[in-house]
């Protein structure tokens, strides 16, 4: 048996108010609504599958925070080598038990029963381009599949809604490659390498008005029903059996994502705040 590396299971538990206290701004800024939140047993670990948003950081707080608080279920973030590139924010993602997404601390995590988040779109997925609006960019990817069949994992679906609008795009990553700067930056091997051939080039955005503040769009998070791995015990290895499994978790999240669509077009309050939103950009004008 496999020893579990100490520093990847043992940190210290966020306080519960705390976080709960330094997210209040976040939470009445967005208004966060959760549904769904019977489907999740916190007595068994899960692997918690979703769409990224804009940015990854927006959106990705107030999840974390809710599940905490809710369901006292803490997520060990799977994240991108891209996070602990920028200053303060992969230390503060470490404060908070985010790892980089690699299959060694992936293993260890299940080895330990720890509740996992994956965006198996990845920094792809946040470095959104015009009309992605909620689209998963999964690319190929299956390691995240293959990993909960290994280890008999649940996998929990769950999507999230208003993130995306929070910003309209200006410049996408499309346009910077396809650009005369964008072509000869490409060249160079540095920024190529950390841009990726362009794949995660940020898009420049407008939000409330003509600023980058972003719109108080109103959050709705879902978490479906568990999809469950045993069926597929020992075929971990068939890439058949992958991709199957992999477009059933993404069929979940996509219907996710239309109930939730559903039910904000009921909601009231998140058409007053649309009203208000679209008054604000139209006086900004």
């Amino acid at each position: 048996m496999n020893v579990v590396p100490k520093k990847i299971v043992q940190f210290k538990l966020p306080n519960k108010k705390r976080l709960n206290r330094d997210l209040a701004i976040f939470r009445r800024y967005f208004n966060p609504e959760f549904y769904g939140l019977g489907n999740i047993n916190e007595n068994t670990p899960h692997l918690y599958i979703g769409n990224h948003t804009i940015y990854g950081f927006i959106d990705s707080p107030l999840i974390f925070n809710g599940l905490y608080q809710h369901k006292n279920v803490l997520l060990r973030s799977m994240v991108d080598t891209l996070h602990f590139k920028i200053p303060f924010w992969g230390r503060l993602l470490t404060k908070y038990g985010a790892l980089v997404g690699t299959r060694d601390n992936c293993d260890a995590l299940m080895q330990a029963g720890e509740d996992i988040l994956v965006y198996p779109g990845g920094a792809r997925e946040v470095a959104k381009r015009k009309g992605e609006l909620y689209t998963l960019t999964w690319k190929e990817r299956t390691g995240f599949v293959r990993m909960a069949i290994e280890h008999g994992y649940n996998i929990m679906p769950f999507a999230s809604l208003g993130a995306d609008e929070v910003y309209s795009i200006l410049y996408d990553g499309d346009e910077f490659k396809r650009s005369f700067v964008g072509r000869k930056l490409l060249k160079t091997k540095f920024i190529n390498s950390n841009l990726r051939g362009g794949d995660t080039f940020m898009p420049l955005v407008r939000g409330l008005g003509l600023s980058v503040i972003p719109r108080p769009e109103k959050f709705y998070f879902m978490f479906g029903k568990p999809i469950s791995t045993k069926e597929y015990a020992g075929r971990g290895g068939d890439e058949r059996v992958l991709f199957e499994l992999r477009d059933k978790v993404a069929d979940s999240v996509e219907s996710i994502l239309e109930e939730l669509k559903e039910i904000r077009e009921k909601d009231k309050t998140s058409l007053l705040r649309r009203l208000l939103i679209k008054k604000k950009a139209t006086l900004n004008n």
